[in-house]
C-alpha cells in the first residue's frame, strides 16, 4: 500500500516524519532527515515483526508499504544539502533573503510561493534527468 510520510523540522530542531493517513501510528526522529528516515524505517520494521512475533496478522494498511515523502523546505534543504538556497532562490524567482527564512521555518510560505518553488524543483529534476555524460 502506497501512503504519504510528511518529514518535518520541528520547533527544536529536530526533523520528525510521521504518516497522516494510516490508523497506526509509525513516527521516526532525528538531527537530520537521514537519521529521521532511518528511525522512521526502524519503527517500520518494528511494528511489523511484533505482529510477526505475536502471530498475528498484518493489517492490510500495513501490508506492501511504500511511501511517497514529502518534505517542508527546512526539510528538503537538509536532505539535500548541495542545494544553493540562494542560487534557488534566484531560479525560483523568490527572494534570496525570503527563501532562507522560509527554509529556517521563520516564515510562512504561501500557496503561490510554495508553488513557484514546486516548479524550480520539478524544473532542475528534469534537466538533471535529461543530462548525458561523456
Amino acid at each position: 500500500m502506497k501512503t504519504t510520510a510528511l518529514i518535518e523540522k520541528g520547533d527544536d530542531g529536530t526533523f520528525g516524519i510521521f504518516t497522516p493517513d494510516l490508523q497506526h501510528t509509525i513516527i521516526g526522529e532525528g538531527s537530520t532527515v537521514a537519521e529521521a528516515k532511518t528511525d522512521f524505517e526502524n519503527s517500520v520494521n518494528e511494528m511489523l515483526a511484533s505482529y510477526t512475533e505475536l502471530k498475528k496478522e498484518i493489517p492490510a494498511e500495513l501490508q506492501k508499504l511504500q511511501f511517497e515523502y514529502k518534505y517542508d523546505l527546512a526539510s528538503l534543504f537538509n536532505q539535500y544539502d548541495f542545494i544553493n538556497v540562494s542560487k534557488f532562490a534566484h531560479l525560483a524567482g523568490i527572494n534570496a533573503s525570503l527563501m532562507r527564512q522560509y527554509k529556517s521555518g521563520n516564515q510562512y510560505i504561501s500557496e503561490t510561493q510554495l508553488s513557484k518553488i514546486e516548479e524550480a524543483i520539478h524544473k532542475i529534476a528534469s534537466e538533471m534527468a535529461a543530462i548525458k555524460l561523456i
